[in-house]
């Protein structure tokens, strides 16, 4: 007898088929909650009128088959939930952010920005800048800010506030090394003189996920902060 090639694959493919649907029947020892319904159904359906049967129990695992879906499709949100959290953090290391502090880290050739927040509008800001061992580094009078924010940048030698290059008597051949500084800034408000709040700029080094998925950063200079608590991703 002669078996065509075309017969020999279908019944190889059938034989496959086969094989893999005796496979799944193996490996499925457990009752979904589609097949549980089914199950229940068919037996409300088959019951006997005069004298029927009690399905409380159903009901019961029923809930129980609820709450085990609700648990994974819970876990499974979390778990989107933190792997979106965990490609954010991945992106914000090596960027800068600006947090309220007093401290921060100049770098080689870089600069420190930040702000401070004025009630009133003052005559006579000063901002005075000091290095790790607490030496005064540069005491810098501004004189008149407007009310509101005002935004400065240090680069370790010069000072710019609101966009404006202040116009003082710095060291030209002196300029501030890289390292760890603290800013002091003070101003005359409703009459006076007070040490104001305020945010510097930061470099991220590491990014870690805290509890229930809080991101929390690693800022040079300054140490762990929320991600809540950035006031600005520069």
């Amino acid at each position: 007898m002669t078996v065509s090639n075309a017969t020999a694959t279908n019944n190889v493919t059938d034989n496959l088929s086969i094989t893999k649907k005796q496979e799944t029947k193996k490996n499925t020892n457990e009752l979904g909650q589609a097949a549980f319904l089914e199950l229940m159904i068919t037996q409300m359906n088959n019951q006997n009128p005069l004298s029927p049967q009690d399905n409380s129990e159903f009901v019961a695992q029923l809930a129980q088959f609820s709450s085990v879906e609700g648990l994974e499709r819970l876990n499974t949100s979390f778990n989107s939930f933190m792997s979106n959290n965990a490609l954010q953090a991945s992106s914000l290391v090596g960027r800068s952010v600006t947090v309220e502090s007093d401290t921060s880290t100049l770098v080689k050739g870089g600069i420190v920005a930040g702000s401070v927040d004025l009630t009133y509008p003052t005559k006579d800001m000063k901002v005075s800048i000091y290095d790790s061992t607490g030496s005064l580094v540069q005491a810098i009078p501004v004189g008149d800010v407007p009310a509101g924010e005002a935004v400065f940048r240090w680069d370790g030698q010069n000072l710019e506030v609101n966009g404006e290059l202040l116009d003082w008597e710095a060291d030209e051949d002196s300029v501030a090394a890289a390292g760890k500084y603290r800013f002091e800034i003070t101003a005359t408000q409703n009459g006076k003189s007070e040490a104001l709040n305020t945010s510097l700029s930061a470099n991220v080094n590491s990014v870690t996920i805290g509890e229930n998925g809080a991101l929390i950063l690693n800022l040079a200079g300054i140490g762990a902060v929320d991600a809540k608590d950035v006031k600005q991703f520069n």
